[in-house]
């Protein structure tokens, strides 16, 4: 007994004076007092949930650049324009790494085998250089217009019985049933029955749902899969749901992937289309000198389909919303679209008019600004030390890049908190404005640097194709008596507090 007692005081007083050492040996960023191993106070009596309400109150106080300690954890926030353009654009390649994935990642997937997890390597090149190239290719994305015109299709359907059989609707469950239908349909090359979409729809939901129950796992993983056992069961299951979802999928486009070879028959013929399985079926890891496992793909694929969906669907919702709250810029933006097609008898907006409706691309910038469909990217870590406004960020520290307060800045964007358009509009933003930040950051609501979203263009696209068609196909009204709420339902997501319900009423009928 004296031994163990020995030998657990010694390794805390180590931890403890090793703690001490770090806190002092370098001059970090500024952030409120901490104690060894324990961090700060203040997270003790938060829930996760107000952090960022946290953070804008300590930035008054300690500037743009802060650390926070979370336990032994040193997490160092960013909140200023200039400041994430030079770590993530000057000095990207040491901006670019993951911290290590947590304990619950392990369970949803292989850990370092999905893009935005993997560490910054050979595998993060390659299976960011496959989607890239391969499915987000410029020519490829044109390729799936007629796909983009089925769930069209589907999502004009379901809002007019909806309406049919309501007097309001929520769009933004359509909404999301519908990025799932063509998401699942770029992952899997056909048009997937409504039953195998819900089943994907439910686990991605339970998941998003629960986060923050599932995230308390992630503190002390051994512990907790003592006290938290029923919890680690039914992330479990949801694991296993997952891959009865998402298994006979890709092993089907695989089988037919193998029959079209040995028929010999050519990706152009019989419509044939390429799906992003068709891309992961010969990846050689580089690091192991192997293929891809099925959990792997099944990973890969719930990537690919989750980050299409949510955000897209999300940022969907927030533009439709603040179209109906503002009518005259919803008229503004229909008068746009009547002008470029000057025939109503269109029953739809093409892809190639897109490109001549400056107001609408107006519109979703705006929406991406005012809400980014996250208010914080996933967390950078540092390879090595690096200085930064004068401070030194240590190769351990997590670095996160708070996007919606940049997008909000006054010093940057006059009324920021306002709705407008037109802020996009002419010579000094306009149509020039680099959404990527590589000459200059302003907002980031897709990241920056290497690591930015690599379906950036893609989710555009999608935006604005839809908006375009749903203004183009119906008129937006707020229900009698409902001011819509564009207040939001917690920090860290741009969920609303209230979703959205309108009416519809028919266009060029």
């Amino acid at each position: 007994m004296g031994i163990w007692f020995v030998a657990v005081v010694s390794l805390c007083i180590s931890a403890i004076v090793s703690s001490l050492f770090n806190l002092f040996k370098k001059n970090l960023p500024p952030g409120p007092p901490s104690l060894p191993l324990i961090g700060n106070f203040i997270w003790l009596r938060r829930p996760i949930s107000e952090l960022e309400f946290i953070l804008r109150r300590l930035k008054t106080r300690y500037g743009p650049l802060m650390t926070i300690r979370i336990g032994p954890r040193k997490l160092i926030f960013v909140g200023s324009h200039s400041l994430a353009h030079r770590a993530l654009i000057q000095h990207g390649a040491i901006f670019s790494d993951r911290p290590p994935p947590p304990a619950t990642s392990k369970v949803l997937n292989r850990p370092r085998r999905v893009i935005s997890s993997a560490a910054y390597g050979p595998t993060w090149r390659l299976l960011r250089r496959n989607l890239t190239q391969g499915i987000l290719h410029p020519g490829r994305v044109k390729s799936y217009s007629s796909s983009r015109q089925w769930v069209l299709s589907i999502l004009v359907s379901r809002l007019k019985e909806a309406f049919e059989s309501e007097s309001s609707i929520t769009p933004i469950d359509h909404f999301q049933y519908a990025m799932y239908c063509l998401l699942a349909l770029l992952c899997f090359g056909d048009k997937i029955h409504e039953t195998q979409i819900k089943a994907i729809e439910s686990v991605h939901r339970r998941l998003l749902l629960g986060f923050r129950r599932f995230n308390v796992l992630n503190f002390c993983p051994l512990l907790g899969k003592i006290i938290f056992r029923n919890r680690w069961k039914e992330l479990m299951r949801l694991r296993q749901e997952q891959e009865k979802s998402l298994i006979p999928l890709i092993r089907a486009r695989i089988h037919a992937k193998q029959q079209s070879i040995s028929n010999n028959i050519q990706e152009n013929d019989n419509q044939q289309v390429l799906a992003y399985v068709d891309t992961l079926i010969d990846l050689q890891l580089p690091e192991e000198n192997r293929k891809l496992e099925e959990s792997e793909f099944v990973s890969l694929c719930s990537e690919f389909i989750a980050a299409g969906t949510h955000t897209t669907s999300t940022a969907l919702q927030w533009i439709m919303a603040n179209l109906v709250k503002y009518p005259y810029i919803q008229t503004k933006l229909y008068d746009e679209i009547t002008g470029v097609l000057r025939n109503v008898q269109h029953q739809t907006i093409e892809e190639e008019d897109l490109g001549r409706m400056p107001y609408l691309k107006a519109v979703v910038l705006e929406a991406l600004r005012r809400h980014p469909p996250v208010h914080f990217v996933l967390p950078h870590r540092v390879t090595q030390d690096i200085e930064l406004d004068g401070y030194v960020i240590p190769g351990d520290a997590t670095v996160n890049f708070m996007v919606a307060d940049m997008g909000w800045d006054p010093k940057v964007w006059e009324d920021p908190m306002e709705f407008k358009p037109e802020r996009f509009l002419g010579t000094e933003i306009g149509e020039a404005f680099d959404i990527t930040g590589r000459r200059e950051i302003k907002m980031m609501p897709f990241g920056a640097g290497r690591r930015i979203c690599p379906g950036l263009a893609l989710a555009l696209l999608h935006l604005e194709y839809f908006v375009a068609n749903l203004i183009w196909n119906y008129q937006w009204i707020p229900v009698e008596g409902d001011d819509v709420d564009l207040t939001e339902k917690q920090a860290l997501t741009t969920v609303m507090k209230n979703p959205l319900r309108v009416r519809i009423s028919p266009r060029n009928s």
